[in-house]
């Protein structure tokens, strides 16, 4: 997205380091944002993206090194006084607060006065504008907690936006967003360079990156290895970069049998709180032993699909078994003790308790194993923690380590590790790779093969359809809650995104 702006300088890191404790997270980076353009930051979970950002908008500060914001050397003692400066971050987790409306949301900690009060109608106005231009139909006076995590994403989005900001950074923008939604970010992207604003883009969407780059900075291990524009670089150059060499996602477990059909849905019928059916009459086998894929594109009944076969959502009709047994009647500590689990899709909200450790958050859903009669016994679970920690490499300084203190990769292994301390028999995982990085996503589908070939029956969802093709033996395409089709591992792109009516082709 090249602009027709100039490349001034507008916003330098110079040098610029980083250290908690003993992590050096950023080791003397140099690091440019340009007037009117887009530079996007690639790199793993932990080389440090998310903690250069923070220090650029003023949500920390550096343990040495210089900001320079045009010309004039700055020091940010918190994001109040960045966002003065003209700088505004969206940050890669929501920061929204759920029991608020989308208005309140947007205008919390800034609200617009009139007279002794809050001008209400001024900020519902602007709230409405804002949708209009990212092309949402979101009442302003809806809780955010009623929204769809898409949603979510669009009002965090508009609340940067109305903040007017000169320099805007995006972090994992698009994490939750459909393809349609991701459009629409794309134009205002577009429309904002044009009027000279500078971005700052990180994504793990790698291709969809460069759809808007200018420039583009890889970041690893806290160091800036290389930096290009966008006329010399392809996946390829990115992929080297971040992770030293060209490797792909994986390919479908071989070399063993599968098992009976461990998990059955008959003829399910979801429906949504206005009476829509969400989940239409479906029906499903999967294998112990197998790895089905469920692609769709937001909307499709994904979710839903999990969210009932888990126990979160309640089926309309339609019946769920597990190795042959009916599981309508059981709750979900009920499906996890008969071995169904389920990774949500948002790891922060309903995957993690984020004032826990890591040992803590990992051993939570086993807590049976290691309690009798109330009286937990602190050796077991230790011994259950350590287990998990090496059986899904979770980079770690232990387990009384604070779950905040981990990258987003090593965060969804802890919620996988969880569910997988349980010893299941079927394990779903809705978008297991939301906002992580190639390695990290190459680590978590290696180790769902691991399981697989252990007997472990298997369905992940994606909206990516390079997912797809990875270690799936089986993809089902879902579209308005219906199964459209079903493919097996030498499917093409094209023929799973048409299956799904996407318009698009990759």
């Amino acid at each position: 997205m090249t602009s027709t702006s100039t490349s001034e300088v507008v916003l330098e890191a110079r040098n610029v380091t980083k250290i908690y404790g003993s992590t050096h997270a950023l080791k003397g980076v140099n690091f440019e944002i340009h007037r009117g353009q887009v530079t996007t930051l690639f790199g793993e979970n932990g080389a440090g993206k998310s903690t250069l950002m923070k220090i650029l908008s003023g949500v920390v500060t550096p343990t040495s090194g210089e900001i320079v914001l045009n010309g004039e050397s700055k020091v940010f003692n918190s994001s109040t006084e960045a966002r003065e400066c003209g700088i505004s971050i969206i940050h890669q987790e929501l920061s929204l607060a759920p029991n608020m409306n989308v208005r309140d949301n947007i205008f919390m900690g800034r609200e617009i006065m009139k007279g002794s009060g809050v001008d209400f109608a001024e900020e519902e106005r602007i709230t409405r504008e804002l949708m209009a231009e990212l092309e949402e139909d979101i009442d302003p006076l809806t809780p955010v907690e009623d929204l769809r995590l898409g949603q979510q994403q669009i009002v965090e989005i508009a609340r940067a936006l109305s903040v007017n900001a000169r320099i805007l950074i995006m972090d994992e923008p698009t994490s939750a967003l459909s393809a349609s939604e991701v459009e629409v970010l794309f134009k205002v992207i577009h429309d904002l360079t044009s009027k000279g604003v500078s971005i700052v883009y990180i994504s793990h969407h790698l291709e969809e990156a460069l759809e808007v780059t200018d420039h583009a900075v890889v970041l690893r291990d806290g160091v800036m290895t290389a930096y290009a524009k966008r006329s010399d670089i392809d996946l390829e150059w990115i992929v080297r970069n971040m992770v030293g060499e060209h490797f792909d996602l994986g390919s479908p477990p071989t070399g063993y049998a599968m098992g009976e059909v461990a998990l059955t849905v008959e003829n399910l019928v979801v429906k949504d709180s206005s009476g829509f059916n969400v989940v239409d009459n479906l029906s499903l086998e999967v294998q112990a032993g197998e790895i089905v894929c469920i692609y769709g594109l937001m909307g499709a009944g994904r979710t839903e699909l999990m969210e009932c076969i888990a126990g979160r959502m309640k089926p309309h009709s339609g019946r769920i078994l597990l190795n042959g047994q009916d599981i309508a009647g059981l709750t979900i500590s009920d499906r996890i003790n008969n071995g169904l689990v389920l990774v949500p899709e948002d790891r922060q909200r309903d995957g993690l308790v984020q004032t826990m450790t890591v040992g803590e958050n990992l051993s939570l859903a086993s807590i049976g194993e290691f309690t009798r009669k109330l009286v937990t016994s602190p050796k077991r679970e230790e011994e259950l923690v350590n287990d998990s920690i090496r059986n899904v490499t979770v980079k770690t300084a232990g387990g009384e380590a604070a779950i905040g203190s981990l990258s987003g990769g090593n965060q969804q292994k802890v919620v996988i590790g969880k569910m997988l301390a349980t010893n299941p028999e079927v394990v779903l995982l809705d978008e297991p790779s939301r906002g992580i990085d190639i390695g990290a996503k190459a680590e978590v589908f290696k180790l769902l093969a691991e399981n697989a070939k252990k007997g472990l029956a298997v369905v992940y969802s994606t909206s990516e359809v390079g997912e797809c093709l990875s270690v799936a033996h089986r993809i089902i395409v879902m579209h308005k809650g219906r199964i459209s089709a079903t493919f097996d591992s030498n499917v093409t792109k094209e023929r799973i995104m048409a299956a799904s009516g996407e318009s698009l082709v990759a």
